[in-house]
């Protein structure tokens, strides 16, 4: 299956805002549609950089090879949203690696497709540097906030972001992580993941059932972190 942008229902996305003009269509036309299976690792750190991606329909994570090849997310992804943007026009390689949470639908712009783009259409150029401020600001935020919450308050964190970018159904969280995911996004191990929820099920803030995770009183979650100033949207 072929995604045009015409009929794209994201209306949060770069391309779909900025690229149905008369002098957008030519370059949106120009466009990759690729079709993931759930684990599918589809960008991979280390690989030359082509171009960016925009998720159509899915989930994905996006991560960091860190200390002893231990894997740090970076970010969660979902309808609309860009991937691979962190080496676009930054270097030859991807400095990230993204992979499929689900089946997923990705639309892919080349790196001389996107340049095309940015040289002729100044709102999609300007959008983008806003995209791009605003992921700074999240980076900067994550970077204080793994120095200054202890393990709750991050995996707390953790647990709200995910939240909020994907919100639940029938209880329980809409996507399905499991406790090393959380860790690795959280900044923290498995071990103290598993022992957080425990004890956060135990207090009656969170409900479990294997590997579902549901929020039972997000206000309360959210006070636990409030003196940190780091809720931040998704």
């Amino acid at each position: 299956m072929k995604v045009h942008c015409q009929t794209c229902p994201n209306k949060n996305c770069l391309i779909k805002k900025n690229g149905l003009t008369l002098e957008g269509l030519p370059h949106v036309e120009k466009k990759h549609t690729i079709h993931c299976k759930k684990s599918q690792n589809f960008i991979i750190e280390g690989a030359p950089v082509h171009g960016l991606y925009f998720v159509y329909e899915g989930k994905i994570k996006v991560g960091k090879t860190g200390i002893n090849g231990r894997e740090q997310i970076v970010r969660f992804a979902q309808d609309g949203e860009i991937i691979g943007h962190r080496g676009f026009g930054a270097g030859e390689f991807y400095q990230i690696h993204a992979v499929a949470l689900e089946d997923s639908i990705l639309c892919n712009f080349s790196t001389e497709t996107m340049h095309e783009m940015l040289q002729t259409i100044p709102q999609l150029t300007y959008d983008l540097m806003l995209f791009y401020g605003e992921e700074l600001n999240k980076s900067e935020t994550k970077v204080r906030k793994f120095a200054q919450m202890t393990v709750r308050e991050k995996v707390i964190d953790a647990l709200l972001y995910i939240f909020r970018k994907f919100g639940q159904r029938e209880n329980f969280l809409d996507i399905q992580l499991s406790r090393k995911e959380i860790a690795d996004f959280a900044g923290t191990t498995d071990e103290q993941v598993i022992r957080v929820i425990s004890t956060l099920k135990k207090e009656g803030l969170l409900i479990t059932s294997g590997k579902k995770i549901g929020i039972h009183n997000v206000e309360l979650l959210k006070k636990e972190i409030a003196d940190h100033h780091f809720f931040l949207d998704s």
